[in-house]
């Protein structure tokens, strides 16, 4: 008998941002954001939820999320920085993610609601804690992480085809 391997899917939403910028993709972090970020990637690093591979909107904010997160976590790789993770919807995303090389054992999406919050309800397969997906129901505020395992790979993701394992909510 083969086994599958499982695979972890970590999905980010970026760290509290200004309200106001030029335009809504130039939006930095506010201080509060800066210190988000690096809550979440001690949070990840204390975890063992190290991406192998990540997908990272190209707005300001997210790109600052990932560079706060990276270097609290330890985390040394490149991004792919995707502007269908600013602009386009979960299937976009999810397309994003089926293009990640098949080695890659952990994979962190970091974009925008309620395209994150979307794509983890529509990924879990029901199997899980039922009081987790409550809780993902609930909303997805800025810096919160939801932890997705997939069985199969990475190109053959669909919705259903994957686990809520766990939940950091920001307050």
């Amino acid at each position: 008998m083969t086994t599958r391997p499982r695979r972890t899917l970590v999905v980010v939403r970026h760290a509290t941002a200004e309200s106001f910028a030029a335009t809504d993709h130039d939006r930095p972090l506010t201080t509060r954001g800066t210190q988000q970020a690096a809550d979440l990637g001690v949070w990840l690093h204390e975890n063992g939820l190290l991406p192998d591979a990540a997908i990272v909107s190209t707005a300001r904010r997210t790109r600052e999320s990932w560079q706060g997160l990276a270097r609290a976590a330890g985390v040394e790789i490149e991004p792919l920085i995707d502007g269908a993770v600013y602009s386009g919807g979960m299937d976009s995303v999810l397309e994003c993610v089926r293009t990640v090389d098949a080695a890659a054992g952990t994979v962190l999406v970091l974009g925008h609601n309620p395209t994150v919050a979307s794509l983890v309800l529509d990924l879990d397969d029901g199997r899980g804690d039922p009081d987790l997906l409550v809780e993902a129901s609930g909303g997805f505020p800025p810096s919160s992480a939801a932890v997705l395992t997939v069985t199969g790979s990475w190109v053959d993701l669909e919705p259903g085809g994957a686990t809520l394992t766990a939940l950091r909510i920001a307050r």
